[in-house]
């Protein structure tokens, strides 16, 4: 592999900012170690939402599924047990009507003085959608989303009573709808079909992928920013970007627990993932294309590994970066230089990953980045730790491999 050209300048597509995502997890059941639950541990998840607090993070994502806790419900918790961080509502259009949906966020956002995020998911399993009674074709879901996110910004910003008649909703004199506490709340949406991006281009506030290499993310990038222009936009989506980081204090070590790691994933993955997502191949294009990026390797750029992503089917946000904290983190900035703004990490170990983030590789990111709003000149973190740069990271990655 070339080692790139880490020089002091600053690339034209480098993001000046990076806020940190995390997810929120209600009980201490993991992928390495999946144990029966009543589905809420309330001890545990009050200890886990004060560890992003703690640690630094700036939002955390509420996640959704037809069988897994109200994500309106958990943000609102999370919005009560904290002082900073922004709640991440994940919601489907298919289940809240966007008038209700639109009162809902608002309240939310009321409750908590301004931090609320909506992330609309329109559906990449007609399994999992008609469990909830959804059979719309997913090429007309994202038409859905669409006329969703006018619906909630007319909502919240209407000064009137308003009627709609669209395609999918239809309602008489509504509103005026309840406020938000001080400004639209932000909008993301996420997907790699064609309907996403365009949906996503013309009308998101952020843009959400899955880790993937670095040049294809570039391009992914360019793409949704290329329609963002076409419709005449002037501000552009934030690119938000997902990540399992697994970290050890050097990079061996890393690895050694990575290895540790996908073997114990993919075990429980055999045992118990088709109960939730069903059987066959991904309907998705995310993970369809995913599982292509692990198909032709399974180590890219600095850091970013797709073995865990090729064990479970590419089911979610499954690609991992793996190093020390200084490699993720050099890593971490490269995808900034790429133009992302908004990095979620989560692990595997889910506290004890959450605690060991914040303090070992949030820090190094957001100095960074001080340091070129101080000086105009990128630093020496990325130069220093060359991660699969190297030729003896890639000995660490298939050391004890079968």
């Amino acid at each position: 592999m070339t080692v790139p050209d880490f020089d002091s300048a600053i690339p034209e597509t480098a993001s000046p900012e990076v806020e940190f995502i995390s997810l929120s997890h209600l009980n201490p059941s993991t992928e390495l170690n999946p144990v029966p639950t009543r589905g809420i541990d309330l001890a545990y998840f009050r200890r886990y939402v004060a560890a992003l607090e703690e640690g630094g993070y700036d939002y955390t994502l509420l996640p959704y599924g037809s069988n897994s806790a109200d994500s309106f419900v958990v943000a609102s918790a999370v919005g009560q047990l904290t002082e900073r961080i922004r709640p991440i509502v994940a919601l489907r259009p298919n289940t809240t009507f966007p008038t209700v949906g639109a009162q809902k966020l608002a309240t939310l956002d009321q409750l908590t003085e301004g931090r609320a995020v909506v992330h609309l998911i329109s559906g990449g399993s007609d399994a999992e959608q008609a469990r909830q009674g959804d059979y719309l074709p997913k090429e007309r879901r994202y038409a859905r989303t669409s006329e969703y996110v006018d619906v909630l910004r007319r909502s919240w910003t209407e000064s009137a009573p308003f009627s709609h008649d669209g395609e999918f909703y239809r309602f008489d004199d509504f509103g005026p709808g309840f406020a938000p506490y001080a400004s639209p709340i932000p909008i993301s949406i996420g997907g790699q079909s064609d309907e996403a991006f365009q949906v996503g281009g013309e009308k998101a506030d952020i843009f959400s992928f899955w880790g993937e290499p670095l040049d294809d993310l570039r391009s992914e990038i360019e793409r949704v920013n290329g329609i963002a222009r076409a419709s005449g936009r002037t501000t552009l989506p934030r690119i938000w970007v997902t990540f399992r980081p697994i970290i050890a204090r050097t990079d061996e070590l890393a690895w050694e627990k990575a290895h540790d790691y996908v073997a114990k994933v993919a075990e429980s993955f055999q045992k118990y993932a088709g109960r939730m997502i069903g059987k066959g191949a991904p309907q998705n294009v995310g993970s369809k294309r995913a599982l292509a990026f692990a198909n032709r390797s399974e180590l890219y750029d600095r850091a970013l590994w797709t073995k865990t992503a090729a064990v479970t089917g590419a089911a979610g946000a499954s690609t991992a970066l793996v190093g020390s904290p200084e490699t993720v983190a050099a890593a971490i900035l490269d995808y900034v230089d790429r133009g992302a703004s908004l990095v979620s990490i989560r692990g595997y170990d889910t506290l004890a990953d959450a605690v060991d983030y914040g303090r070992y590789v949030l820090p190094l990111v957001r100095q960074e980045i001080a340091h070129r709003r101080e000086t105009g000149r990128r630093g020496t973190l990325q130069a220093e730790h060359l991660g699969n740069y190297a030729p003896e990271y890639s000995r660490y990655a298939t050391a004890g491999q079968a």
